[in-house]
């Protein structure tokens, strides 16, 4: 089994010839749309850099899944003309994963460490010496037999991406020489999304119709790429849907609502309000109503519910807001009157 990370040449990158996610990824800083404050940032550092003649700063990447954190790390690649390594948390599951991984770079090289917050801790603290002086120490033996053999690394450049920021201990965190955090798309911005995307699908749908999917897609440009293709499939299967009706038609059979809300949401939504009389009630308790895992429901669901104002989360649990009721079409129950004591 092969556990060499991948390795990416970003200029030998054919669009036409991998998936089309990586076929809609902007390949540069001008290109990219939203997170324009974050963009700014990395163009001075990349331009700094340049004209120094360094590797770029350690940089970190911060943000809910599906917001261009692995688009800004080939970026990085991209606009410095450097070979890019790809790894991930999970697979570095011991320190001497991390080890191999780094005395494979070449000097300039942009090392890509996705969900870094899930790395093992021993390869953790092996990364604050390789970051900080490019060097790593190699214990050779055990006991009092054991020796220290110092490696010397290559000047690299380290893209750290976590949807988890709170999981990473401060010691790494604070080697990392720029922070970006990217935060969710206005409905404007997903509309330039789907516009160019669909533009690079040969695709052609009246402003109505892409306006429909950018405002179902959740603040996220993974998600209204992904809606898109669904788009676009409905009209491959059913090419005489008048292209405006094509977008309500194929996300309504998929289950996305007008507010963006899949089946997992209203299932969830659903049994707060029905089972558990709009609560409050744990999390675990509403996860096993709806056959669900937990987790599931804090990273996936929960984040969205409440920040479009459907669900509150109390030290009690989970309360269902006027708008889920509202939404859901249901009516909400009035309270008890009071039983006089006397």
């Amino acid at each position: 089994m092969n556990d060499q990370p991948d390795i990416v040449n970003p200029e030998a990158i054919d669009p036409g010839e991998i998936a089309y996610d990586g076929a809609l990824r902007p390949h540069s800083l001008q290109d990219f749309v939203g997170q324009t404050k974050v963009v700014g940032q990395l163009g001075v550092l990349l331009k700094a850099a340049d004209s120094a003649g360094r590797a770029p700063d350690h940089i970190l990447l911060a943000g809910p899944p599906g917001l261009g954190k692995t688009t800004l790390a080939m970026i990085v690649a991209r606009e410095g003309n450097r070979p890019m390594r790809l790894s991930s948390g999970p697979a570095i599951s011991h320190a001497g994963d991390l080890a191999a991984l780094l005395s494979s770079l070449q000097p300039g090289d942009v090392l890509f460490i996705d969900e870094i917050h899930r790395m093992a801790k021993s390869a953790e603290e092996m990364l604050y010496l390789a970051m900080e002086d490019f060097r790593v120490d190699i214990m050779v033996g055990k006991g009092v037999g054991a020796t220290s053999i110092p490696l010397e690394l290559p000047a690299f450049t380290l893209v750290g991406a976590t949807t988890r920021t709170g999981l990473l201990a401060s010691p790494l965190r604070d080697r990392f020489g720029f922070t970006g955090h990217l935060e969710f798309y206005s409905t404007e911005e997903l509309l330039h999304v789907v516009t160019r995307s669909a533009a690079l699908l040969e695709l052609t749908l009246p402003a109505s119709a892409l306006q429909e999917i950018a405002g179902r897609s959740r603040g996220t440009p993974r998600i209204a790429n992904r809606l898109l293709r669904r788009v676009r499939d409905f009209l491959e299967v059913h090419p005489s849907t008048p292209p405006h009706e094509a977008a309500d038609a194929a996300l309504t059979l998929y289950d996305v609502d007008k507010r963006g809300l899949d089946r997992l949401d209203r299932s969830v939504l659903d049994a707060l309000i029905v089972r558990f009389g709009g609560g409050p009630v744990g999390v675990s308790s509403l996860a096993v109503s709806i056959g669900e895992d937990a987790e599931t429901i804090e990273a996936v669901v929960e984040p969205f519910l409440i920040r479009e104002g459907l669900m509150t989360r109390t030290s009690r649990g989970r309360i269902a807001t006027d708008a889920a009721y509202e939404h859901l079409g249901h009516r909400r129950s009035a309270p008890p009157a009071p039983t006089s004591l006397f």
